[in-house]
């Protein structure tokens, strides 16, 4: 399988906790996995044509004011993909992390597809919407939505592994909890090793190294918008475990940090 790096919306610039990197502007990391028989995988899907055109309409003002969007439509997933050669139709299936606007605001520019998801998180979308983080846009469409409960009896390095209907065993559901009621990790393996999409699970490297060090700014973000304070930090700690005891099986990432972004897309 061919995995691309996507940043798929840059929204408000940062800066590190310590000397050596510039700041940049955080992202919305997506993947873009090409498989040999089930077309184009898109994990994440970032900001949609939508919000380029009515932000606040989609968006939110209050959540375009906080995060100063670039809104800028060659960084939509739909227009990369468009110019790497594939048709929107091409992708077949989408994952999401969660449905919070960031990650799920491009799923009406890939209306065919079928898009994986925990039934928690549909349901507390469905529920509480519209709100802040779950805006009814970018569902309004009428997604193929494919869900899944937590319960499995599959294990990966530890975590809880759920199967994606449809999808090769090198993709897995690994439910990270705290953030939001549905919250999941996505594994993808390449060929040589795996590769761990951890969403909103931490927003900055340091977090799970051994400083256990959060960034002032993004901290702020993801305390407020936790659903389980004590879930999260849990997930954070087994996190950590996966990078001491793994490294060298499994590249951990998040969805935000512009530095990982970096470092994955070479």
């Amino acid at each position: 399988m061919e995995i691309r790096h996507l940043n798929c919306g840059s929204i408000r610039t940062i800066e590190a906790t310590y000397d050596g990197p510039q700041p940049a502007p955080a992202v919305n990391h997506c993947l873009l996995v090409e498989t040999d028989t089930d077309g184009l995988v898109l994990i994440e899907t970032g900001l949609g044509l939508g919000d380029i055109r009515d932000p606040g309409g989609t968006l939110g003002t209050d959540w375009v004011e906080m995060t100063q969007p670039a809104l800028a439509e060659e960084e939509t997933a739909v227009r990369q993909i468009t110019r790497l050669g594939h048709a929107p139709s091409d992708v077949r299936h989408i994952i999401v992390t969660h449905l919070d606007v960031d990650h799920s605001s491009g799923l009406p520019d890939f209306p065919d597809a079928q898009v994986h998801v925990m039934a928690a998180e549909l349901d507390a979308a469905s529920a509480e919407a519209p709100s802040y983080r779950y805006r009814p846009a970018h569902w309004a469409h009428g997604p193929k939505w494919v869900t899944y409960h937590h319960e499995s009896d599959e294990q990966w390095f530890g975590f809880t592994a759920v199967q994606p209907t449809g999808l090769p065993q090198e993709i897995k559901l690994i439910p990270l909890g705290g953030h939001t009621a549905g919250h999941t990790g996505v594994a993808v393996h390449n060929g040589e090793r795996w590769l761990l999409h951890c969403g909103d699970a931490y927003y900055y490297h340091r977090e799970i190294g051994g400083l256990k060090e959060s960034h002032p700014l993004l901290d702020i973000v993801q305390t407020r918008s936790q659903v389980h304070r004590d879930l999260r930090i849990g997930t954070q700690a087994r996190l950590r475990e996966l990078v001491r005891d793994h490294g060298d099986q499994v590249d951990v990432f998040s969805a935000h940090d512009p530095w990982e972004f970096a470092r994955c897309a070479g």
